[in-house]
């Protein structure tokens, strides 16, 4: 559904919502409201087109939840309901509660209205968003700052090795190992900003984070000028009192900085040396960005540091999943764009300067494969061998035109070792058989790559 309407939104509606109906639940961002609202002890349901380690989280934390979407799910008495912008106005549920009058909001308004009334520190870029928003969380509450935090993944903020100091901090979290959303009860409000039909333009940043700009989501922009027009209106949102925390010399944001009013904060120019947990030179990027932002919070600059270090990373970021059968090591990684592939695999041979590296990808989108196709070859060449599942069509419907055959018959041509293979499970006993003890697999992918994972450490 087009998003781009940013005129005023009746924003008093979400504060006086007791019954709450959500569209898309499952999505890791539009969840993290969903538990906001639980832990106000409003009532919460919603649906998704399947179940996920996020619908369950939500089950567990007391919301209702509906597999597969029916206007006969929408409560009698629901006086709000939240959707994902993946939403179509065909959508049963989106229709029945227009059909009743009930309010309906999409996700980014609801991050607007939350964003209006707190110091939002704003994160935004192609690449690079959650670990870096999850490292100012970090930041934050271990400063005892008590953020409220919304993050496009799950942030294990308060592993079992820390002091009861963080765990009291950490009170509000629905878990104390792991979650996409923290209510704190102080001023700063830390939310990942995403930039797919300029959804962060409900934001009213006073610090906003400026990663990097890439091509991307070319199914809604309709070139590289347009996505750097989307972030430059973002930039100019930024009060002059403000800042904005990037890499000024780099040319697409040079562009995406016209006519901004507010300080410029270059992290690149910082040169504090630190020892991250997590692998990758993206990753000491994320952290310069995110110290950047301590320093202009005030947090002492050691502390910071202290909190950057021990940073365990998030999920589906190089997370670690465990060992296969054999004895290979299973990572799961988000990655689902050329850029961030490549980063992720050159993070994995630091680690790793010997062994074999097996990636099992599944491709995210049509439109992203047909795009990047040349940039997928290129960089999946960089593994020692590939599986490649068939693409994951989200939104979109399958043009005809484009395959993960493609990719991997480009692989090939090139000499690399290539396979398609056609389930979750297949690909499994095939990562299996390409690896050998002490190995490296690694599952790729913004679908439900993940699964793969799931069968390689779990058998299930």
């Amino acid at each position: 559904m087009k998003n781009d309407n940013f005129s005023n939104i009746d924003f008093s509606v979400l504060l006086g919502a007791k019954t709450l109906y959500f569209i898309g639940i499952g999505g890791i961002g539009i969840s993290a409201v969903a538990r906001m609202f639980l832990l106000e002890g409003k009532k919460v349901s919603g649906s998704d087109v399947a179940e996920s380690e996020v619908t369950e989280g939500l089950r567990k934390a007391g919301a209702k939840i509906f597999i597969g979407q029916r206007a006969e799910n929408v409560p009698a008495d629901c006086d709000l309901a939240i959707y994902t912008i993946a939403v179509t106005p065909d959508n049963p549920e989106f229709a029945e509660a227009k059909r009743r009058g009930i309010q309906l909001m999409s996700y980014p308004e609801a991050l607007g209205a939350i964003s209006r009334d707190k110091f939002t520190i704003a994160v935004s870029g192609t690449h690079g968003k959650t670990t870096t928003t999850a490292m100012i969380a970090k930041i934050l509450v271990d400063a005892e700052l008590d953020p409220t935090v919304i993050v496009g993944s799950f942030i294990n903020l308060c592993a079992k090795s820390v002091d009861i100091r963080c765990l009291q901090i950490c009170r509000h979290l629905m878990s104390t190992e792991r979650t996409n959303f923290i209510s704190g009860r102080g001023k700063f409000f830390v939310v990942e900003a995403c930039e797919y039909r300029r959804s962060f333009l409900h934001l009213s940043p006073r610090v906003l984070v400026l990663t990097n700009i890439d091509a991307d989501h070319l199914d809604y922009y309709k070139d590289m000028n347009d996505i750097i027009s989307a972030f430059n209106e973002l930039a100019t949102k930024v009060p002059k009192s403000g800042f904005v925390v990037t890499d000024a010399k780099n040319r697409n944001i040079k562009l995406a900085l016209k006519n901004v009013q507010s300080k410029i904060s270059n992290y690149k120019q910082q040169t504090t040396f630190y020892r991250l947990k997590i692998p990758g030179r993206h990753n000491i990027l994320n952290a310069q960005a995110a110290l950047a932002v301590a320093k202009i919070l005030g947090i002492d600059e050691k502390s910071a540091i202290r909190s950057l270090e021990n940073f365990a990373g998030t999920w589906r970021r190089f997370e670690y999943r465990g060992k296969a059968k054999n004895g290979a090591l299973v990572y799961d990684d988000y990655g689902h764009h050329p850029t961030e592939i490549k980063a992720t695999l050159s993070g994995a041979r630091e680690l790793f300067p010997k062994q074999k590296i097996i990636v099992v990808f599944q491709p995210h989108l049509y439109s992203r494969t047909k795009q990047h196709l040349r940039g997928f070859v290129t960089v999946l060449r960089k593994a020692n061998s590939m599986i490649l599942l068939p693409i994951y069509p989200a939104r979109e419907e399958d043009p005809g035109n484009i395959s993960s055959q493609m990719i991997v018959d480009g692989v090939k041509k090139g000499g690399g070792d290539a396979h398609v293979a056609a389930t979750f499970d297949e690909a499994a006993k095939l990562a299996v058989k390409l690896s050998a003890h002490g190995d490296i697999i690694i599952t790729l992918g913004a679908g439900e790559t993940n699964k793969v994972a799931d069968i390689l450490v779990k058998g299930i």
